[in-house]
């Protein structure tokens, strides 16, 4: 129905009593742009088509093992420390591409400074940048005869084919999306409120603590789920430099790629039906600290 605009000095008491109770409804104009129903409509076919649909197939296909040979595939022992490293992983890489995206996107906002528009091109970076070439570079510099590994390998520090250089690629594949998430936040923030603390007499840490980091927490904890669910499902960049050791340095979706490479496509939906439900009920957890943060400060 379209929405009709309301003089609220010609309604009548009583009418203006209801409307009272929905504030909203007071606000409504025509819009030129397709209602609820049709952009809603248009809204659930797509997320059909793309999302719903292929994840059902997923679900079906992975059913057909029943509960038995769903159990033996998705819980084995080997299945279970691939998912154990891959969720482990990727929880500490969005652990530190938070403080560190955070640092970086405060670099970019506050301070004007020669190469500024290189540094954040170079942020963009893994966006752009396939991930087998990711993959490549990374073990080229950390293998024990790569620039960096030659170095570190002779102090006991090994990070190329461990579960270090697992972390270490998930790290760069994941710092953009905190970046991009917690910058433009940092931008509408303004100096002024920074200034208006210090003015107040607040040190510089309780600036930080009091006034910034409350205003980009939800920001920040959306750059950690994006980063935190890119490093779940993150493969090309990572086979390289884990050495895909069986029980080691395997992640989830190289198992995936195993049981297909068996012509077991049942045991590889079995295992991806695993992932995408603990997925899904992290991002899910994820979101709703999104909320009820969001709901503190407006408090």
């Amino acid at each position: 129905m379209t929405a009709i605009a309301i003089d609220a000095v010609a309604v009548p008491p009583a009418t203006r009593q209801v409307l009272a109770m929905r504030p909203g409804l007071l606000n409504l104009r025509p819009s030129i742009i397709p209602g609820f129903g049709v952009t809603f409509g248009i809204t659930l076919t797509l997320l059909s088509v793309v999302v719903l649909i292929p994840l059902s197939a997923v679900f079906i296909r992975a059913a057909g093992l029943g509960w038995q040979g769903f159990i033996e595939v998705a819980l084995s022992e080997r299945a279970l420390r691939a998912y154990r490293l891959s969720f482990g992983a990727a929880a500490v890489a969005a652990l530190i591409n938070a403080v560190f995206g955070m640092l970086t996107a405060w670099v970019l906002v506050r301070y004007r400074f020669f190469g500024r528009r290189i540094v954040s091109a170079l942020v963009d970076l893994p966006f752009a940048l396939p991930t087998a070439v990711a993959g490549i570079a990374l073990t080229a510099l950390y293998a024990p005869n790569g620039w960096i590994g030659r170095v570190l390998t002779p102090l006991g520090i090994d990070i190329a084919f461990t579960q270090l250089g697992v972390v270490i690629a998930l790290v760069f594949v994941g710092l953009p999306f905190v970046v991009r998430t917690v910058e433009p936040v940092l931008a509408d923030l303004g100096v002024d409120v920074e200034e208006a603390a210090a003015s107040l007499g607040a040190s510089r840490a309780q600036t930080f603590a009091r006034v910034v980091l409350p205003a980009v927490a939800p920001a920040l904890l959306t750059g950690f789920a994006l980063a935190f669910a890119r490093g779940v499902g993150e493969y090309g960049s990572v086979i390289f430099i884990a050495g895909n050791m069986p029980y080691r340095t395997e992640i989830a979706p190289l198992l995936i790629v195993v049981q297909l490479e068996q012509y077991n496509v049942a045991g590889a939906t079995a295992i991806a039906v695993t992932m995408l439900v603990a997925s899904f009920i992290l991002l899910l957890i994820t979101n709703l600290l999104q909320g009820w943060q969001r709901r503190r400060m407006a408090a």
